[in-house]
């Protein structure tokens, strides 16, 4: 549940009944919602398959266009891809924590924009943040950057920090991030395209506020 402090900060765990995912009925809706939507497949393949990033770089334009058999392929290896994970890990105690990349920086843009910003557009800003945090961790290559702008730059998102979220307020929304451990916020980083860092056994990384704050202040909008 999304409440006034930051998105998805109240909830419980239910495992689906049944989950349907109709490519007929995605391709009904205008392109700018396919876009939008296409922000967490590209999350799928930069967290966890090279091959599908590279199929939805190869065949974006398509999928946007509504094509049947590339939608339907994104639609299925996005469908595989986070239902081995939610599998896996139902309570996000563990690997289910790579579904939040880009999600950090993009609900605490979501809230600084008073959610006046589509959230695929603000995960697509946030990929892009956390990616370079990982370069300026020393974790991610620049070459994981220029992808991830090229390919969401791809979708027709805007891929910079909205005009409406002030730093100053992005920061106070990622202090409230359910990732907070330690007064520390929490980040999935990439170590490149297809696989995400991972030290000591976790999946997510505490990041002191200096650095978070030098990545938002040298975002251009």
């Amino acid at each position: 549940m999304d409440v006034e402090a930051g998105k998805n900060l109240v909830g419980a765990f239910h495992a689906p009944k049944l989950v349907v995912a109709d490519p007929d009925v995605v391709a009904t809706l205008p392109r700018a919602e396919r876009a939008q939507g296409m922000v967490e497949a590209v999350k799928h393949g930069a967290i966890m398959d090279a091959a599908y990033f590279n199929e939805l770089e190869r065949e974006m334009s398509a999928i946007l266009d509504g094509e049947a058999a590339p939608l339907e392929r994104a639609v299925a290896r996005s469908v595989e891809l986070k239902s081995a994970v939610v599998s896996e890990d139902e309570r996000e105690a563990g690997r289910r924590e790579i579904l939040n990349f880009g999600h950090t920086f993009g609900h605490a843009i979501e809230a600084a924009c008073a959610f006046r910003v589509p959230h695929g557009t603000a995960v697509a800003c946030g990929m892009i943040l956390e990616a370079r945090l990982g370069v300026s961790l020393g974790v991610t290559g620049t070459d994981v950057v220029e992808r991830l702008e090229q390919v969401l730059g791809g979708v027709g998102l805007p891929i910079g920090i909205p005009d409406g979220a002030a730093p100053e307020d992005i920061m106070t929304y990622l202090a409230s991030d359910k990732k907070i451990r330690h007064g520390r916020t929490r980040f999935v980083l990439l170590s490149e395209i297809g696989a995400v860092h991972v030290a000591d056994g976790l999946w997510s990384h505490p990041v002191d506020e200096d650095t978070v704050l030098g990545i938002v202040h040298g975002e251009g909008c």
